[in-house]
C-alpha cells in the first residue's frame, strides 16, 4: 500500500458481511491462524496504487475480531442489500477519488490484479468503473451458473455479462477448433466515488433482476465497465468446502 500523498486518494474497502445465507459467519472463519478476512485484508494492502484499505462491517462480532489485530475496520448498516451500496455508506464520508471494492471473501486476492484494475482509471477519464476477467478452460466451469462470464468489445470494455456461457458458439466445427474465448468475470470492482454514490443510487434494472448480477445495472444505463485481463483464478468461499480447499492451498 502506497504511503504517497501525491496523486489520487484510493481508498480499499472490504464489505465483510457476518450473516452469509449459505455459511453464517464465514467472514471471520478461522484460517490458517487468522480470520478469512484478515488474509484478504493483508493482500488487498499489498496493491501499490492504493492509498488506504479497510474493512465495512455490519455485525460487532466482526469488529471485536480484526480490531486487535491492528485492522481498521468501519461499522455500517446491517441494512444494506448488497456489498456496494455497504462500500457507498463509507465512500460517501471520504474525501477520496477512487475507491476499490475487494469482496470479504476473497483471502487469495492478487495484489498485481488491483493494481491492474485501477489503472484505467488513471489512464482513461471517461471510465467510472472497471473489474477484471480471467481465461476459463474447464468446461465444466464455463457451464457452471454460479461462474459469471463476460464478454468484451475489441477495446476491452464489457459487452455482457452472464451466468450462461457466452459466448455460445453455434457450430459444432467451430466448437472443436475455436480458439479460448470464455473468460470469467473476477468480482473485483473500481469506481470513480462519485460514479459509485450515483449507481448505488440507481433502481435495479431488468437484466440486472433476471441474472441477479449487480454490475448489469451500469451496463443497462448505458455507462461503460473497463475490463482488464488477469492471470488470477477467483477463489471465493462460500461454503464450508471452499475454505477447505483454500486452507489445502495456504498449507501447502
Amino acid at each position: 500500500m502506497s504511503e504517497e500523498s501525491i496523486g489520487p486518494r484510493i481508498l480499499t474497502v472490504i464489505p465483510a458481511r457476518y450473516a452469509s445465507t449459505r455459511f453464517p459467519g464465514k467472514i471471520i472463519a478461522p484460517l490458517a491462524g487468522k480470520p478469512l478476512v484478515a488474509h484478504t485484508y493483508s493482500r488487498a494492502i499489498q496493491a501499490k496504487l492504493v492509498t488506504e484499505a479497510l474493512v465495512a462491517a455490519d455485525d460487532t462480532k466482526v469488529r471485536d475480531v480484526l480490531v486487535p489485530l491492528g485492522i481498521p475496520v468501519v461499522m455500517t448498516s446491517p441494512d444494506h442489500p448488497s456489498g456496494t451500496d455497504r462500500i457507498a455508506e463509507v465512500a460517501a464520508g471520504r474525501d477520496v477519488d477512487i475507491v476499490v471494492n475487494v469482496q470479504g471473501d476473497e483471502p487469495l486476492i492478487d495484489p498485481n490484479t488491483i493494481d491492474a484494475a485501477i489503472r484505467p482509471l488513471l489512464e482513461r477519464p471517461e471510465v467510472m468503473m472497471c473489474t477484471a476477467r480471467g481465461l476459463l478452460t474447464d468446461p465444466e466451469d464455463i457451464a457452471n451458473p454460479n461462474v459469471v462470464k463476460v464478454v468484451c468489445d475489441t477495446r476491452g470494455d464489457a459487452l455482457y455479462f452472464s451466468r450462461h456461457p457466452i459466448p455460445y458458439i453455434r457450430d459444432a466445427a467451430d466448437r472443436a477448433g475455436a480458439p479460448r474465448c470464455h473468460w470469467q468475470h473476477i468480482g473485483l470492482y473500481v469506481y470513480r466515488r462519485d460514479f459509485l454514490l450515483q449507481y448505488a443510487k440507481m433502481p435495479q434494472t431488468p437484466l440486472e433482476k433476471l441474472e441477479k448480477l449487480e454490475q448489469l445495472r451500469v451496463l443497462e444505463n448505458g455507462f461503460k465497465i473497463a475490463v482488464v485481463e488477469t492471470g488470477y483464478e477467483a477463489l471465493g468461499v462460500d461454503t464450508p468446502e471452499d475454505l477447505e480447499r483454500v486452507r489445502a492451498l495456504l498449507e501447502n
